[in-house]
């Protein structure tokens, strides 16, 4: 006789691997993907609908690719999250996912992904494969070299602003690009702050880098990087081809208080491990960015 609670047991540990594997591709994080979309808005092109499609084709690859590496990750260290206090809940520390299935998943996602960058332009192609190979070797080896591991990291942000460009054919900012690299090298500093703070004498447990940092090494990391990040960002309003005629210096106010708030998040709350889950979950960030944004339309787009 057919034994109906094997019957049964298959579907629900079936739904269990799927449920892992959503969670697995962290779709949350893909709001990082959104700096694609910041060469189109910054150049004053966002009302061309015709480059809408190559941006999108580009923010889907992104995504994609972003995903792929998550479950590459997360299948390299899952030993390691599962001392971590929130990191061992991940589907695949957790024994949700399978490795196999995960190792499948990712190399779909990421030949669905460069399929999709190719799409939009040859250039956008090679960029999504250099981020692809970025990301590899990041999780084979560079992520547990000492500084190579932050501007690893950072770069990965630094591609998905250059790769938006690219989509859409608008001029390249050396400003733009300048800015884009100081804040992401201040989030991943404050996230490697948060790391070594929170984690404590586990940290190097979790991840074997962060007992090459001391706290007050990455304390001057970011006080030399927001400061960096402010003055560069000032200048670029000034400066830059969007900036031509200076409105864009009233934006300085709202970026000011967002690195502010951000700090103080940092030092003071004990915060900053997920700058993505801070700008949707913090008021004062999300404020500051959302006013920020529409400052810059005001100007740009109606001024």
């Amino acid at each position: 006789m057919k034994d109906k609670g094997a019957d049964l047991a298959r579907p629900a540990a079936a739904g269990v691997v799927v449920r892992g594997l959503l969670g697995s591709l962290r779709l949350r994080q893909w709001t990082k993907n959104l700096l694609v979309f910041a060469g189109l808005f910054f150049a004053g092109r966002l009302t061309d609908r015709t480059l809408w499609l190559p941006a999108a084709l580009a923010f889907g690859a992104f995504c994609l690719l972003a995903s792929a590496i998550y479950l590459l990750n997360d299948l390299r260290d899952r030993e390691e999250d599962r001392l971590h206090p929130r990191k061992c809940h991940r589907p695949i520390a957790a024994g949700l996912v399978p490795p196999p299935v995960a190792l499948a998943a990712a190399g779909f996602l990421s030949l669905a992904g460069l399929f999709l960058a190719f799409a939009a332009g040859p250039r956008v192609g090679y960029l999504g494969a250099g981020y692809l190979a970025l990301n590899l070797a990041y999780i084979i080896k560079v992520k547990d070299v000492a500084l190579l591991d932050i501007f690893s990291v950072a770069m990965g942000f630094v591609l998905r602003a250059v790769t938006g460009v690219v989509a859409v054919g608008v001029e390249l900012s050396p400003w733009f690009v300048l800015c884009t690299v100081l804040l992401s090298l201040l989030l991943v500093l404050g996230k490697r702050r948060h790391e070594l703070v929170s984690l404590a004498e586990d940290a190097t447990a979790h991840r074997k880098v962060l007992g090459r940092y001391s706290r007050l090494f990455l304390d001057q990391m970011i006080s030399i990087i927001a400061t960096a990040t402010l003055v560069s960002y000032s200048l670029y309003t000034f400066f830059s081809e969007a900036g031509r005629h200076h409105s864009l210096m009233w934006t300085i106010p709202p970026v000011l208080y967002g690195l502010f708030r951000y700090l103080y998040l940092v030092y003071e709350e004990g915060q900053g491990g997920e700058p993505e889950e801070l700008l949707l979950r913090d008021p004062g960030i999300l404020g500051s960015v959302l006013l920020w944004v529409l400052s810059i339309l005001v100007i740009l787009y109606f001024l």
